[in-house]
């Protein structure tokens, strides 16, 4: 078996509202579906991604206002990166990043990959890549980045851990990945780059090993956990067994709805996920109008009423460009 890259990757946000307009207007992802955390159900759950919301591209966000600012350090993730088609989106989004006051620190050459890295309004550590045509999504209609410069997915994720070899092993002897290349940070740690399905963009983890760092804890502004993808309920049954064989610290397999999940902790802290491809977010909505409602799973659904009662409006509005 082998996972097929990054499914989702679920973050914390403060904000809702500020959320939805800087991930929809100004990275220009649509809001695939607005739902809640279904293990605390005063949470909104936002997924964003391309048109249809498809896997490997979901950059998901739990909305948790009393959780605190995120503390990077071992077991927690530093920096989420995702595809654009070519240097000269680098560019364009340079421009714009300035045009919004988006806290950016310029394009840069790592590894021989060419990355801006950037923050969110509330200090989410992302980057852009350029995918160099790797990543292919389907465009969103209403989006307001032009098609050529929008984002088209993960192109990897990095996790800050102390040591190299608990969380090299986990990822190849367990989940079967393959251990790549490694270059040196800014800091001048040494990243490790594993891959698996396909490789590449969109099957990646990095690993940033600072020894000795302090341990992290995810808040608002960092990353809750990291879900890779696996085709159907059948492989899922059979990650469950095989991890089980490997850690204590795993759930049962969840139904989400939307898709099937099981969780786990690396040895390093990071929490995973392995869920399934589908059923996908069209169950329960129109392709057309995804994200526009308050989406519940069925269980969830007859406390619907209790349920809107105790979620903070979302209110919309747009961030203001200087220029």
């Amino acid at each position: 078996m082998q996972l097929g890259g990054l499914h989702h990757i679920t973050a914390i946000t403060g904000n809702a509202s500020l959320n939805v307009a800087f991930y929809t207007d100004i990275l220009g992802m649509r809001l695939v579906k607005k739902t809640v955390n279904q293990d605390d159900v005063s949470a909104y759950h936002l997924f964003y991604g391309d048109e249809t919301g498809k896997p490997g591209f979901d950059l998901t966000f739990f909305d948790w206002p009393s959780a605190g600012p995120n503390r990077e350090g071992a077991g927690t993730v530093a920096t989420i990166a995702l595809g654009v088609n070519s240097r000269e989106a680098l560019d364009w989004w340079v421009q714009r990043f300035d045009s919004f006051k988006v806290s950016h620190e310029g394009i840069q050459v790592r590894n021989e990959r060419t990355v801006l890295p950037f923050q969110d309004p509330e200090g989410q550590c992302l980057e852009l890549v350029d995918a160099q045509g790797q990543l292919q999504s389907t465009y969103w209609k209403q989006s307001p980045i032009p098609a050529e410069m929008a984002i088209q997915g993960f192109y990897a994720v990095t996790l800050i851990e102390r040591d190299l070899e608990p969380t090299a092993s986990f990822l190849t002897e367990t989940l079967g990945f393959r251990q790549g290349e490694s270059y040196q940070s800014e800091e001048g740690n040494t990243v490790s780059v594993f891959e698996t399905g396909p490789g590449g963009a969109g099957a990646q983890v990095h690993l940033d090993v600072r020894p000795g760092t302090r341990g992290g804890r995810p808040g608002i502004g960092g990353v809750h956990h990291v879900a890779f993808r696996t085709p159907d309920d059948e492989e899922q049954e059979q990650w469950f067994q095989t991890v089980s064989k490997h850690t204590r610290n795993i759930s049962s397999i969840i139904d989400r709805f939307y898709f099937h999940s099981i969780y786990f902790r690396e040895p390093g802290g990071v929490l995973f996920e392995i869920a399934t491809d589908g059923p996908g977010f069209a169950t329960d909505e129109d392709l057309e109008h995804l994200g526009e409602q308050l989406a519940l799973p069925p269980f969830l659904e007859p406390h619907r009423q209790e349920i809107e009662e105790n979620l903070r409006p979302i209110v919309p509005f747009k961030l203001a460009s200087v220029r």
